[in-house]
């Protein structure tokens, strides 16, 4: 879910997407509704099996310009220009300034881990989380979460943050709730850490802590799907590790995230997003059918996109909202789809098929791979699933081995 806590409230652009990206306080209470609301969702959503999983920000709070008042999600005052954030409360003290060495403050040069760590990121008032206070302070606000039965953590902007400070972190979590998991169960966490190669920072940094997302996997399947570059689908038989992406085990894989769909973070335009529903669903397919990470598939809103010399000039809009700048609820038509610029991917009926796809066949290897030297493949999943992709322009008219059982099967 998007950062339930308490942020910064725009007016230029108006009600961004990304205003949710600038912690004001840790009241759960944001434009998605107040604390009893989620309390009330989250006590839902695990009732009948579905896990929540918190997008914390814990790198910074709003941006050193967000202004001195109470234009907040839920009307607490702060000042920016001040450090002071009195309803957690952090003041100057609790921030990096002393710590960063740029001329502007902010990072200016990624190619120097220490600025990455101790500067801000584009203007956003970066915590000192090597102070015991401040970690008690974002522990607790996790841990406030975990007892209200969420099952882990998206934690943004790791490259920002130094391991060492994480690992403190994370040791003073909470195991989940009893109530929905086993005992002893721990929060499920894994890093938003953008490593494309070529920075001094890596996610290799980062693995020991909890899985790490591989901005690379999407960026080239991609690349793949649309053939840019003289990429094949053919090219994919050793997909995963053989691609120089991190370890299986530690990996957390996506076709597009909230980011770079927009063009944000890090893929560029090789992203496949629900513009193209054609490729995305092949992508999301590809990526659900094949064992390597852990997979997410994205649900997002649309917006009125205006692109320019390439470039959306609406990319900071905001999901479909109400006049006081409050999100729509989601309306679920009759087939099931979302209404209402919702797009809710999540709900395609290809891609829950294949979410069901995978959860049939975990565990299954990867076997009985063919390819046509271009851009038709097809892979099995030991014996319980076998896939068919045809990218090419033309037809795909042929017999081959599935590792099934004999019988006839169903198209999902």
């Amino acid at each position: 879910i998007s950062p339930p806590n308490e942020h910064i409230v725009l007016d230029n652009p108006w009600r961004p997407w990304w205003q949710r990206y600038q912690p004001v306080g840790y009241n759960l209470c944001s434009r998605s509704g107040n604390e009893n609301e989620l309390r009330d969702m989250i006590t839902r959503c695990n009732n009948v099996g579905v896990n929540i999983y918190v997008d914390a920000i814990i790198n910074h709070m709003c941006g050193s310009g967000g202004g001195e008042g109470t234009h907040s999600s839920c009307g607490s005052w702060f000042s920016a220009g001040r450090k002071d954030f009195p309803s957690i409360p952090f003041t100057q003290s609790d921030f990096n300034d002393h710590k960063c060495r740029t001329g502007s403050g902010n990072i200016e040069n990624y190619g120097d881990a220490s600025q990455v760590r101790d500067c801000r990121l584009v203007g956003l008032l970066d915590l000192a989380l090597e102070k015991d206070y401040v970690r008690g302070k974002v522990a607790n606000f996790m841990n406030k979460l975990i007892d209200m039965g969420v099952a882990g953590f998206r934690v943004d902007a790791c490259k920002h943050m130094w391991p060492g400070d994480l690992s403190a972190i994370y040791g003073r979590l909470h195991n989940l709730n009893t109530k929905w998991f086993n005992g002893g169960s721990r929060p499920f966490i894994f890093q938003e850490v953008i490593d494309l190669g070529g920075e001094p920072i890596t996610s290799k940094e980062y693995t020991h802590l909890g899985r790490v997302t591989e901005f690379k996997y999407g960026a080239k399947l991609g690349t793949i799907f649309r053939k840019w570059n003289g990429e094949k689908l053919s090219y994919t038989k050793n997909w995963g590790e053989g691609w120089g992406f991190m370890p299986n085990g530690n990996a957390l894989v996506f076709v597009d995230n909230h980011d770079n769909q927009r063009g944000h973070g890090a893929g560029g335009a090789s992203i496949v997003s629900f513009w193209d529903s054609k490729l995305h669903k092949m992508a999301v397919s590809y990526m659900l059918a094949h064992p390597y990470g852990v997979t997410r598939v994205m649900s997002s809103f649309r917006w009125n996109r205006n692109i320019v010399n390439g470039k959306d000039q609406n990319d900071w809009m905001g999901p479909p909202s109400h006049g006081d700048g409050s999100t729509k609820s989601v309306p679920i038509k009759a087939d099931q789809t979302c209404g209402d610029e919702w797009v809710c991917e999540h709900r395609w009926r290809q891609i829950t098929n294949m979410v069901i796809f995978r959860n049939v066949v975990n565990g299954q290897p990867h076997s009985n791979w063919w390819d046509n030297q271009s851009n038709q493949v097809a892979f099995g999943r030991g014996n319980r699933g076998f896939i068919v992709f045809n990218n090419d322009d033309w037809n795909l008219d042929v017999t081959l081995n599935t590792g099934m059982p004999g019988g006839t099967y169903c198209d999902v």
